[in-house]
């Protein structure tokens, strides 16, 4: 299941016009996109303002109702009560199908009638943070629908659910001190996602019997990225990485990889730099593929290296210069891959 586009949204309801609307009426939102050409409107309905509060979302556009229709896309609508204080009080979530979504604040989600005015209108507004999350099924993974009127199953969303234990310290029974930061994580995860992991915290290691661990030799910010993978199994998003330039980012996270024995990270990380290396970092790139043992991003920057139009700028850079100092094993590499180019040219 792929997050393909998502909203937030704040909703500013009137709460003296609100309360007089008659129970067909609603206040409705600006127009919203998720950017993928779905437009929303976000309605507020008092349909019993002594029981019930409710936001409605609603598609404007062919595209939205298109893609609520089909079996294979869904989308959240979630919704936060702000309080008079500016904080989120109340959350509700709902997924959205073919007429869209109702999300309910009553007695039951801790919303009293009698204590609206008190607790959340504020200058006269009740205020809602609602998010859209436009979720899509990867097309391969979806399975048959079956003849008949079959059931269909949608895939698994076990990673989703994994990921959200990472932004709680509930149910945590082990946690990380980095430079004055804390992680908290679950041990069991941690062991079950990385051999060595599984050595330190459930093996005859000190680690074992430590509720507490003080890393000293990650930054706070790769451990971070290492962990969101870990409960996520994809990259952080790049606004997530911590405020270095991204290649070092990931020449960190890399060897973090390399150090638990991540192998799908340190191919993600391989991929990133691959993406975006040049001829001025080829040097550093494949420096860091050798410290860090991946072949294939080390094979790939030597191919790279050897292009004859590359080869000429790349020896007179200063990453390249040290990396022969630094691993002359390389640069004879390079030069065997260079000589058997020219033998097939000529």
């Amino acid at each position: 299941m792929i997050d393909s586009a998502s909203a937030i949204f704040e909703f500013n309801v009137n709460y003296e016009k609100a309360k007089h609307l008659a129970a067909d009426k609603a206040v409705y939102s600006d127009a919203i996109s998720t950017g993928d050409g779905h437009m929303w409107r976000i309605g507020y309905r008092a349909i019993n303002m002594s029981e019930h509060i409710c936001l409605t979302i609603d598609p404007l556009s062919k595209a939205s109702s298109k893609a609520i229709l089909e079996p294979s896309a869904k989308a959240i609508f979630e919704v936060l009560l702000i309080d008079k204080d500016g904080a989120p009080a109340v959350v509700a979530a709902a997924r959205i199908w073919n007429f869209g979504a109702v999300v309910c604040f009553n007695s039951y989600s801790a919303v009293r009638s009698t204590d609206l005015v008190q607790k959340y209108v504020k200058d006269g507004q009740i205020k809602f943070l609602c998010t859209i999350r436009m979720l899509h099924y990867d097309s391969s993974t979806v399975p048959a629908r079956t003849s008949g009127n079959g059931i269909l199953v949608p895939p698994s969303d076990i990673v989703q659910h994994l990921g959200t234990l990472l932004d709680t310290a509930d149910g945590t029974d082990l946690s990380f001190t980095i430079d004055g930061e804390t992680f908290h994580a679950h041990r069991a995860i941690l062991a079950a996602r990385s051999p060595v992991f599984r050595a330190e915290l459930l093996g005859s290691m000190a680690e074992a019997t430590m509720a507490s661990i003080t890393l000293h030799d990650i930054a706070p910010a790769t451990f971070r990225a290492m962990l969101r993978f870990i409960y996520s199994d994809a990259l952080p998003k790049d606004d997530e990485l911590g405020d270095s330039p991204l290649e070092e980012m990931f020449e960190h996270l890399l060897a973090a990889a390399d150090r638990y024995a991540l192998d799908r990270l340190k191919l993600l990380c391989a991929q990133k730099l691959w993406e975006n290396v040049s001829v001025d970092t080829v040097g550093d790139v494949l420096a860091c593929a050798e410290v860090y043992n991946c072949p294939e991003l080390k094979n790939k920057c030597i191919e790279f290296v050897v292009v004859d139009n590359n080869f000429r700028h790349v020896v007179l850079t200063q990453s390249f210069m040290q990396l022969g100092l630094r691993f002359p094993s390389l640069i004879a590499e390079v030069r065997e891959k260079a000589i058997r180019i020219c033998r097939g040219a000529s």
